[in-house]
């Protein structure tokens, strides 16, 4: 039987008052157990040094070390510079990750496609703004069209207020409007 078999056949039987420290106990050996598994696992075996390596393709598939063409030599990438130092191995004589490639070419590549996507960025970053405003523009263009409606709308309100006051004077005129002003208005209204 497994440890945790046993572990929930005792948990099942104890009271409850118990159960808690039992909880607790049963937490602390299966944690324990797994930790002592982890432990048995087996570290990688350590790669062979730079100064091992004969040839350029077995060389470069180690990021740590570098291939210099002019020697044919395998030696440990400078982790403290960017760049090898001449006295290291001319740029143009470096790989590292690949054999065909040369150090410099990558670089000058690296170096072009950095530029390139922060160009791509910059002119996305002026579009957006560009579009912002542009989506501003026509808010103004309907600012001044509503204002217009406006203006419109008010001016036939006054025309047909005018009007009504000409058609309300010549209905008082000719008797066909009866006239709240006359005196006699109460009287002809019983």
């Amino acid at each position: 039987m497994s440890d945790l078999s046993t572990i929930l056949l005792i948990y099942i039987f104890i009271s409850d008052k118990k159960r808690m420290a039992f909880s607790v106990l049963a937490a602390a050996v299966v944690l324990f157990h797994f930790i002592n598994r982890a432990d048995c696992q087996i570290t990688p075996p350590r790669p062979k040094p730079c100064t091992a390596h004969s040839t350029c393709e077995t060389c470069v598939r180690n990021a740590k070390c570098l291939w210099c063409l002019s020697n044919d030599s395998c030696t440990e990438y400078p982790e403290v510079s960017v760049l090898p130092s001449p006295s290291v191995c001319k740029l143009s004589e470096a790989r590292w990750g690949l054999c065909w490639v040369n150090f410099e070419a990558l670089l000058i590549a690296m170096a072009v496609l950095a530029g390139t996507i922060i160009l791509s960025i910059t002119v996305c970053c002026c579009c957006c703004c560009c579009c912002k405003r542009r989506r501003s523009g026509p808010d103004r263009d309907e600012e001044t069209l509503a204002r217009k409606r406006e203006e419109i709308s008010q001016n036939a309100e006054e025309r047909k207020v005018k009007s009504k006051a000409k058609h309300d004077e010549i209905r008082r005129k000719y008797g066909l409007i009866v006239d709240s002003d006359h005196p006699y208005s109460k009287f002809e209204n019983d």
